[in-house]
């Protein structure tokens, strides 16, 4: 809750826990999709990813996107637990713990926005609903199809246990399957998991008591709510205040990441900044690249980037649930980080500023003015299939030709 007045502010840089997990800070690598598992393949290149962020200074790094099942997975070129990973996930964790850092799985079920063409298999939601990157429908999920992807989410925990991550990190939001169930625009369901939001709710708090159940406190949980679907009709605020207040209450989850957007309906919702349409439509194939002339301007809407932009939000969350909390979305400086300690945030997650420098922490350690040289420009967004990286981190300027 929000700290008292006269409360000491934590130091971002003083050790803190997740669970039975001990962190050297409170500075978290939001999870951010690598591109780095080609055919699903565990690779040195993903390793050395988030090494490199260990090295930074992080507390934490939290690889992703770990898929619960192969049907889940937003493109082929994914991880999905279950797969042989020939001892790779070991050496991830191993290498990220010798730099003296925790490292996280991030799992869940992209549901509609997971890739049937390339998976090569129907993507799930709640109904049947538009999965745009399989140019599809969705399968809408039977009772059956439920209860075996709660089960996958417990196989991922423990495969994230036996690999030696020492947390996870349960995807609930960007409407991504979980997420589409939370949601009264897409779940039309008029079975137990349609209708109320008791009922929308009860595939996540299902999954939820599934994993802490099976895992105990043998790995720490977090999970990633979203607050704000972001699209006319979608789940608001109000909804994730007492879904959170639900997670609290099963003992399902040691903190909560509160999260924003949609990434089947409104992507850039979620991080405020330039929409690089045009970029991302040339990463695609030509006939979603055709569909995206179309349908992108109002998909790839612009909204204003300020620091610490979701504050206000989770402060309604933080301020309904005494779970230790992490601050997600323009954590760029001292400012923003001291801003989100005040409010009662044990954690915050940085993502583009550690794109674009991934030794950002040791920076802000260093020198407190120092800020994050991240623009937000997003262009990152457009490198997730070919290895995710700030487009602006290696650039060198042409040298003027002489007169």
């Amino acid at each position: 809750m929000t700290l008292a007045p006269g409360s000491p502010v934590p130091d971002v840089f003083s050790p803190a826990k997740i669970g039975n997990v001990t962190l050297r800070n409170r500075i978290v690598k939001a999870a951010t999709f690598e591109g780095r598992c080609p055919e699903g393949r565990v690779t040195d290149e993903l390793i050395e990813f988030h090494a490199e962020y260990a090295r930074g200074g992080v507390g934490m790094t939290t690889v992703a996107y770990l898929a619960t099942s192969p049907e889940g997975r937003t493109d082929r070129h994914q991880y999905h637990w279950g797969m042989d990973d020939g001892g790779m996930l070991r050496k991830l964790t191993d290498t990220v713990h010798a730099e003296g850092a925790a490292v996280s799985a991030q799992v869940g079920h992209a549901g509609a926005v997971a890739n049937s063409t390339s998976n090569k298999m129907p993507a799930m939601g709640p109904s049947r609903i538009p999965a745009p990157t399989g140019m599809s429908l969705t399968k809408a999920c039977t009772e059956a199809d439920i209860d075996r992807i709660v089960e996958d989410h417990v196989r991922a925990a423990r495969g994230a246990a036996e690999a030696g991550f020492d947390a996870i990190e349960v995807h609930f939001g960007h409407n991504y399957l979980v997420s589409e169930f939370l949601s009264p625009k897409l779940n039309k369901r008029k079975d137990a998991y349609g209708g109320s939001l008791e009922n929308r709710a009860r595939f996540a708090r299902r999954i939820g008591r599934a994993v802490r159940d099976a895992m105990g406190d043998r790995i720490a949980v977090t999970i990633k709510l979203n607050m704000d679907d972001g699209v006319p009709g979608g789940f608001w605020i109000d909804e994730a205040v007492q879904v959170a207040r639900w997670i609290e209450e099963d003992g399902s989850a040691d903190a909560l990441v509160m999260t924003v957007g949609s990434s089947l309906l409104n992507p850039i919702y979620l991080f405020k900044g330039d929409a690089p349409l045009h970029e991302f439509a040339a990463t695609q194939p030509p006939v979603i690249k055709l569909g995206m002339k179309v349908v992108g301007p109002r998909m790839f809407k612009e909204y204003p980037y300020t620091d610490a932009y979701m504050l206000d939000d989770a402060r309604q969350i933080r301020e309904a649930v005494s779970l230790p909390m992490m601050l997600l979305g323009g954590i760029v400086d001292r400012p923003s980080i001291d801003k989100a300690m005040s409010a009662g945030f044990e954690f915050v997650a940085m993502g583009r500023g550690l794109l674009r420098e991934p030794d950002l922490p040791n920076k802000l350690m260093a020198d407190d003015r120092r800020r994050s040289l991240c623009v937000h420009c997003n262009r990152c967004m457009a490198t997730i299939y070919s290895g995710s990286r700030c487009v602006l981190r290696d650039y060198v300027p042409p040298i003027p030709a002489r007169g």
